[in-house]
């Protein structure tokens, strides 16, 4: 059983303080009665959130214990925060326990000193505030999440469930985060990043690529070039290039190059295939290719991958080994960030 610590601040997003635990609540692992416990932590018992009051069960001494710390965001990232906090958190560090922040959850762990000299991404009209802020922050304003090993950070919104399903993939694998994401009505992985929520697509379009990733999906293993994608969708090879970036913030062939990176991880954690095998079957010319492109996708190679979730080592408790490289994914940055213009900050709470 491991042990997450959601942290709640006065001022803290319902929805954001909800998310982890209604998401690591309710995972369910094969064999395991209660793959999470989650615990509610606050330095006072009650607490302000918005147009709720909270009594907290559990203090900063839990959190302190805890195996992962999550730091949801409040309405105002510059909302003092209590030294005790920041000290809670900076033990629960050292101790080895993982840190999460979302949304403006980042401020809160860039003022504990635990993003110095590390990459982080916040909600995107936060983004230059926090760089601003903190300059020892390298903050990438353009992806969904930023996965740094111990340290991970999300963006806004839906983007909180994309890090949340993450973890449990991190934690147990892709079988059983694939049956969270579906509890939770959302994909396992999305690609592209805070680029594509940026400026939206005219909702009088009637362009629709669903069906088209669907079909890409299903045929991954098949040779595929710019003009036959067009073609399966009906439109010129440069339209079908501005309408896949403005509807999921990145190219057809990218996507096409990510998705099989995520089959193969599916088919290492799941089959006892070699690597040429999993490579023909998740569409790569050769193991070359995919070990190249699992190394920029994931940060690691696929024989490190299996030995850290193969086999089912998270689900029986077996050895799977241990290896330095494990994964430390972030998701495909998609070009594009936002504009100068954005208000020093002002989150609305409908973001």
């Amino acid at each position: 059983m491991l042990t997450i610590a959601v942290l709640a601040l006065d001022g803290v997003m319902p929805f954001e303080l909800g998310m982890p635990c209604e998401v690591f609540g309710r995972t369910a692992v094969p064999g395991v009665a209660d793959p999470y416990r989650v615990r509610v932590c606050a330095e006072r018992r009650a607490v302000r959130a918005g147009a709720v009051d909270l009594r907290v069960r559990w203090g900063l001494h839990d959190l302190v214990d805890a195996d992962t710390v999550v730091v949801p965001g409040g309405y105002d990232p510059e909302a003092p925060v209590p030294d005790a906090v920041y000290g809670a958190l900076r033990r629960a560090a050292d101790r080895g326990a993982r840190v999460v922040s979302l949304c403006l959850g980042a401020f809160v762990l860039a003022a504990a000193g635990l993003l110095d000299g590390r990459r982080a991404t916040t909600h995107w009209r936060a983004a230059r505030l926090l760089a601003e802020r903190y300059p020892a922050v390298t903050v990438d304003p353009d992806v969904l999440f930023v996965d740094e090993g111990q340290i991970l950070t999300s963006a806004g919104a839906a983007a909180w469930l994309d890090l949340c399903l993450h973890l449990v993939r991190r934690d147990y694998g892709a079988a059983v985060a694939a049956d969270a994401a579906r509890l939770t009505v959302m994909p396992l992985a999305r690609e592209g990043g805070q680029a594509q929520f940026i400026a939206r697509q005219d909702p009088a379009s009637d362009v629709a690529l669903e069906p088209l990733l669907a079909w890409l999906a299903a045929h991954l293993d098949r040779r595929l070039s710019l003009p036959q994608i067009a073609r399966r969708a009906g439109m010129s090879p440069r339209t079908l290039a501005r309408q896949f970036r403005a509807q999921t913030g990145t190219t057809p062939l990218q996507w096409l190059l990510t998705a099989r990176v995520r089959r193969a991880q599916a088919l290492l954690e799941t089959t006892a295939l070699s690597v040429e095998q999993v490579a023909a079957r998740a569409g790569f010319e050769s193991a070359a290719a995919l070990r190249h492109r699992f190394a920029r996708v994931t940060g690691t190679s696929p024989v490190a991958y299996r030995r850290a979730f193969g086999g089912g080592a998270r689900l029986t408790g077996g050895n799977a080994g241990t290896d330095s490289g494990a994964p430390r994914r972030s998701p495909p940055e998609a070009g594009g960030s936002p504009g100068r213009d954005a208000p020093a900050f002002a989150i609305p709470s409908r973001v």
